[in-house]
């Protein structure tokens, strides 16, 4: 009897692919949160209000920490996944208003 290679493994191949849609549709659900968030921006510079909402943002984590400890996900990861977004989305709106 011979062992699939990684390359030839059908199951490994079938995780595999499963994996890619799985890292594609965060893909392009990331892009389509950073495209509503620019508009916040844009309307946050329009109307001259700050680029962070330091109470929205602790409120969002908390809740964000829940539904990964509900989906049995690490909810330390889960902060620090949503931390980098939220610091990334300042970064853009604090660009947008200086800009």
């Amino acid at each position: 009897m011979t062992q699939d290679t990684p390359a030839t493994d059908p199951a490994l191949a079938g995780f595999r692919s499963s994996i890619d849609n799985i890292d594609a549709a965060l893909i392009h659900m990331l892009a389509e949160r950073f495209r509503i968030t620019q508009a916040v921006g844009a309307y946050k510079a329009e109307h001259n209000l700050p680029a962070s909402d330091p109470s929205r943002e602790e409120r969002q984590i908390a809740r964000l920490r829940k539904l990964a400890e509900d989906a049995h996900l690490d909810p330390d990861f889960g902060e620090k996944f949503i931390r980098f977004v939220i610091d990334e989305v300042i970064r853009h709106h604090e660009r947008a208003k200086a800009g």
